[in-house]
């Protein structure tokens, strides 16, 4: 595991979200709301950002003040993303890799998904596809975390 950051946000109180890749319209602006509440409240908030509307919360989210940890399923970024440059500057991101992979595969955001669950205090699951790889984690964890579904 690699991290560029402030990693003392690793020690802060955090909501973990995921989403499914295939979300519904009927989920989208659900999520934004949340997303745009939790920068409101300064609240910490983990995630690959891998999915496109992992990606748009992460848009939401930048442009605030709170604490955000991104996790990548795949080696660390060569360059850095400009759109990451600020927050990293402003000692509100961590980026944490957990894979050695040069790109991300099915059983790195597998690992990642479970990295990001595990050191979460709750989930919030944007949109679940119970046919999409996200569920069977869900089946794992329900008993164990404190979980929302949008």
């Amino acid at each position: 595991m690699t991290t560029i950051g402030n990693t003392e946000l690793l020690k802060f109180p955090k909501t973990a979200f995921l989403c499914s890749r295939k979300a519904p319209a009927s989920a989208v602006l659900k999520c934004y709301d949340w997303a745009t509440t939790m920068r409101e409240q300064g609240q910490c908030v983990v995630s690959g950002f891998h999915s496109p509307l992992e990606k748009d919360v992460l848009l939401f989210l930048l442009k605030g003040k709170q604490p955000v940890i991104l996790v990548l399923g795949r080696t660390m970024f060569n360059q850095i993303p400009e759109i990451l440059l600020k927050p990293l500057a402003e000692d509100r991101l961590v980026i944490v890799s957990i894979s050695d992979e040069i790109r991300q595969s099915e059983q790195t955001a597998e690992q990642r998904n479970q990295y990001i669950v595990d050191i979460a205090d709750c989930i919030v699951f944007g949109y679940l596809n119970k046919e999409g790889k996200l569920y069977a984690l869900y089946q794992n964890i329900i008993d164990k975390k404190t979980i929302n579904i949008l």
